[in-house]
């Protein structure tokens, strides 16, 4: 596997991840929508529904009820995990399936039905199964993904197992953290000499969850700690945009600069909310909303106004982790009402775009360009995406926040 490739990916998809990388727009499809090409003003959204004048009514919540049962009906495999893809693939993919247990949780926080419970059980326990019976894996970020989820998991459910599973998948991970590159974690745990945004934000993000539940400083510490490694070494200090990874072969240190992916900037925005909550440190507030502000007219993360197509596979996924924690920073109370507005004018195009013109009903499949309909295979990666994305929109109806 080339140094840096995101896990899963071999020779034949290679060809699809390069096109995954940063998109340099030209000036054109900039000036569309702005008149001018500079990356100094965000790029004015346009409304998907047709009409102008006309009122239309979102069914965010009905909407967000269909998807899930549809992602339940369409994808679901053995042993309570889900499947590849619609398609016919019943590979088991142990990250995806995390995720799976985050869209599960959003469902029953939402709606409180019983019959989310047993589905949940039932795939973090396949999981465990299909993973050779344990939750330990090569992977960190795998782990960090699962470990997330459990938290809130129990959160919503206090079901002790849940919590149990998470601590394990800390302890497991905390010992990939070493002194190379001045610390952080390393993206496997064979390559010492290879650490990634992804096994760093969502640690972070980790340590801060178990912090909550049990208010043990060790938590904490590690958060901060990892929190300024990942700072000083994959933030850019300017625009707030994260880097892929720093890795070290035949001698020489290199810092991925060119690889800039939504999820990286997710988890560095759910990272610097639950620091600056703890402990009120303006400082983790700020980083925060550097990276959103600079994600959202970045022509290397949007496109014309909507987060970018980064493919099917494991970079169909990037942009629902981004949706969640960024849905977490349009609800923070500390937010200015001037980044509130624009943020939920954002993500509200992005929604209203998928809900318009991306979802391919009425099997209600959702595919990696949220402004059209999927045909054929759609990833469970890329579903869970958009399906995030309405449960996103449905929370923030709910709380008044969207129309």
């Amino acid at each position: 596997m080339p140094l840096g490739l995101p896990k899963g990916l071999n020779q034949n998809k290679m060809k699809k991840h390069i096109n995954m990388l940063p998109f340099i727009g030209s000036c054109f499809t900039i000036l569309v929508l702005a008149g001018a090409c500079t990356n100094d003003e965000a790029v004015p959204l346009r409304e998907p529904i047709a009409g102008e004048g006309e009122k239309f009514t979102f069914t965010w919540e009905e909407t967000a009820d269909s998807i899930q049962n549809k992602v339940y009906s369409t994808y679901l495999g053995s042993e309570g995990t889900f499947n590849e893809n619609n398609t016919g693939s019943s590979n088991f993919h142990y990250w995806p399936n995390a995720h799976a247990l985050h869209y599960l949780v959003d469902g029953y926080s939402r709606t409180g039905t019983d019959s989310y419970i047993s589905k949940m059980k039932a795939l973090v326990r396949g999981i465990k199964n299909k993973n050779g019976g344990t939750y330990s894996n090569v992977f960190n970020d795998d782990m960090l993904w699962l470990g997330n989820a459990t938290v809130r998991a129990f959160e919503a459910t206090n079901d002790q197992e849940y919590k149990e599973v998470a601590e394990f998948l800390w302890k497991d991970v905390i010992a990939s953290h070493s002194d190379v590159f001045g610390g952080g974690i390393t993206w496997k745990k064979d390559t010492p000499k290879q650490k990634n945004a992804v096994s760093n934000g969502p640690a972070i993000i980790l340590a801060m969850r178990l912090y909550a539940l049990d208010g043990d400083s060790d938590y904490l510490d590690w958060a901060k700690q990892l929190y300024q490694w990942q700072k000083n070494t994959l933030v850019d200090p300017v625009s707030g945009l994260v880097w892929d990874n720093i890795s070290e072969e035949n001698g020489e240190v290199t810092i991925n600069k060119e690889w800039i992916f939504t999820y990286n900037i997710g988890t560095w925005i759910g990272s610097g909310i639950r620091l600056f909550q703890a402990t009120g440190d303006q400082v983790y507030l700020d980083d925060a909303l550097k990276s959103a502000r600079s994600m959202i007219k970045s022509p290397k993360l949007t496109t014309e106004g909507l987060m970018r197509d980064e493919g099917q596979g494991d970079g169909g996924l990037f942009k629902g982790i981004l949706v969640r924690y960024f849905t977490e920073l349009i609800q923070l109370s500390d937010l200015n009402s001037a980044d509130r507005k624009t943020f939920v004018d954002f993500l509200r195009y992005n929604a209203a775009t998928l809900y318009s013109k991306g979802i391919k009903r009425p099997q209600m499949l959702t595919g990696p360009n949220w402004g059209k309909m999927p045909d054929g295979n759609v990833d469970l990666t890329t579903q869970l995406s958009g399906a995030m994305l309405i449960e996103a929109a449905a929370i923030l109806k709910s709380n008044k926040i969207f129309e």
